[in-house]
């Protein structure tokens, strides 16, 4: 098992930023794609973010152009960066790894989840 550890989330106004890491430390890390989700009370899982181990991609049309996801594949780290926040960005934010290089949306085809981070966006 690969465990991944967000943190960087908490409570901000509405436009502002917050930085999500997620640390793995599993041998794969580095070579398999990275989903970052989030999920509502009464909601599903959703994906906002992912990326491949080559850097390749994928946002939610929700978060485009205000969501970067990024990583660190030397110290397997994955990054969200969220900026403009808007209240129904709160969720709780979690990582995921699949073993594979494709970025799927179907949360079940991810391996290994994180416990999540609390991001609230409130003024």
């Amino acid at each position: 098992q690969e465990p991944l550890v967000e943190s960087g989330g908490g409570l901000v106004q509405p436009g502002g930023s917050l930085r999500l890491s997620c640390a793995g430390s599993g041998s794969g890390f580095s070579i398999n794609a990275i989903g970052w989700y989030r999920q509502s009370p009464g909601t599903q899982r959703v994906l906002v973010a992912g990326i491949t181990a080559g850097g390749r991609t994928k946002y939610a049309g929700s978060v485009e152009g205000r969501f970067t996801i990024s990583r660190d594949n030397a110290e397997n780290k994955v990054f969200l960066q969220m900026n403009s926040l808007k209240p129904e960005d709160t969720a709780v934010y979690y990582c995921a790894t699949r073993t594979g290089t494709i970025v799927v949306v179907t949360p079940t085809l991810y391996d290994y989840w994180g416990q999540g981070t609390q991001v609230t966006v409130s003024s």
